[in-house]
């Protein structure tokens, strides 16, 4: 893990807010061995694999202050951001996350490092009207696109934009969702995986 590497992937970046994230990567590792935040299997490169991964949304979306990140988990891409956005003046991100013991890592995160986030302990269903408008929607391994759209909903058919992580299949995700809805797309190339995207969507309008 360096500096540099997390420049290139989020772009502009203090060495205090690298200096918390790896302080937040050790944070995250003892949790992990006692209640299983992310598969053991990507756990060994958290810097790379769920870090970097979750940081390239701060080049994509250098501007705006207000987000909420859906099925937060472990973390990614939310706390993250939140790291990220402590930079930005007056930035904040909700965390919606119904798992009791990963909402009670994300709330113990966010008062330790003191994150310009607030963790909303509630399904995603049950949050649309706990969450202040927000300008951009996030989510990552949680759900099919289309899945995703429809939790979204109430937010990106109101102006919000969805970045989305998505992996090699994501081309039949987005073939299934234009049945059902129409909107504007745009895929970034993964800087941490290559067969990977984010995909930034607006405009959400049923068909």
């Amino acid at each position: 893990m360096s500096w540099k590497s997390l420049q290139d992937a989020a772009g502009p970046v203090s060495r205090e807010t690298f200096d918390r994230l790896v302080a937040f990567e050790q944070m995250f590792q003892k949790w992990n061995r006692s209640i299983n935040l992310v598969a053991q299997s990507t756990s060994g490169d958290v810097w790379q694999r769920h870090i970097l991964d979750s940081a390239q949304l701060g080049r994509i979306e250098p501007q705006a202050t207000r987000w909420v990140d859906l099925g937060s988990g472990g973390g990614f891409p939310g706390l993250v951001m939140a790291f990220l956005l402590a930079e930005r003046d007056g930035a904040s991100i909700d965390l919606v996350e119904s798992n009791r013991k990963k909402a009670s890592f994300l709330q113990t995160v966010v008062g330790q490092f003191s994150l310009p986030a607030r963790v909303v302990a509630r399904r995603i269903d049950d949050s649309h009207a706990l969450v202040s408008t927000p300008q951009i929607v996030t989510a990552r391994a949680l759900a099919s696109l289309s899945t995703l759209l429809d939790l979204s909903a109430p937010w990106l058919t109101s102006g919000a934009r969805g970045l989305f992580h998505k992996g090699r299949d994501y081309r039949a995700e987005v073939q299934e969702s234009v049945n059902r809805w129409s909107f504007d797309l745009v895929e970034h190339p993964s800087v941490t995986d290559p067969q990977g995207v984010i995909l930034e969507l607006s405009n959400l309008r049923p068909v």
